[in-house]
């Protein structure tokens, strides 16, 4: 009989591969590409619960557009700005975090989206103020688009590219894809694909940022935010359907 507070003997220990496959996996789910998996159609519904939803979408393009509009209202183009006028534009996004949170804890919804969100968003107010510049407030998404695109563009160069182990996971392929040449094709344009998203968004918005021009920098983040995304998760989903149909079928001959 196990004591209490002590591991069940019984229950096999998780591996470092288990470890992994369900970590790989998990960023799949996270990234929307679950809907790729079963067999429900291809539409908007599905596209929008990819993203978490109406209340999702709301959490992840909210807090920029208020940021920009409040900034936009706030800010005397003609006078340089100061930590206190780019305080209501700073305190505006992060207030909305918090509602964000609470309104998640009252109708008893997972609250770790909207606190990952708060958190970042306090990262961003936090530098903005620390640098005395409203660009200050778009670092952490820069740093995020040159980490991603990075690591994906280097992942296809040693033969291991991400969204193929992500996917294969998810799929319950693990690394069998690697031995499929059509898998293995597609797998890779895709995770091209996904580096080129966070590379063109780091190309057009660190010029922005270098220039302080914080009005355009701040639309052109929300344009290449769901707008560019959500098209490349239906394509990717189309993607890996169809290679993964085909090979089941020669399976099956």
């Amino acid at each position: 009989m196990p004591v209490e507070g002590q591991d069940n003997p019984d229950q096999p220990s998780p591996t470092v591969s288990g470890v992994f496959a369900e970590s790989m996996a998990g960023a799949a789910r996270r990234a929307g590409f679950s809907s790729a998996t079963d067999g429900e159609a291809i539409n908007s519904q599905a596209l929008l619960a990819a993203m978490g939803g109406v209340r999702g979408l709301i959490e992840a393009v909210l807090p920029g557009l208020v940021f920009l509009v409040t900034y936009s209202l706030t800010i005397d183009p003609n006078s340089p700005a100061t930590i206190a006028s780019l305080l209501p534009a700073l305190i505006a996004p992060l207030v909305l975090g918090v509602i964000f949170v609470a309104l998640r804890a009252v109708t008893q919804q997972t609250v770790a989206p909207a606190i990952g969100g708060l958190i970042g968003t306090g990262i961003s107010v936090a530098l903005a103020l620390f640098s005395g510049k409203a660009s200050g407030f778009f670092i952490v998404g820069l740093w995020t688009n040159f980490g991603y695109g990075a690591a994906l563009l280097v992942s296809v160069f040693v033969g291991w590219p991400l969204i193929g182990l992500a996917v294969g996971f998810l799929m319950g392929d693990g690394t069998a894809w690697r031995q499929d040449p059509a898998k293995r094709r597609v797998l890779r344009l895709l995770t091209l694909c996904w580096a080129g998203l966070f590379i063109a968004r780091l190309a057009v918005q660190l010029p922005l940022y270098l220039a302080d021009n914080i009005e355009v920098l701040a639309t052109m983040k929300l344009l290449m935010g769901i707008p560019l995304y959500a098209p490349l998760l239906v394509v990717s989903w189309l993607m890996v359907r169809s290679v993964y149909r085909k090979a089941d079928a020669a399976d099956a001959l």
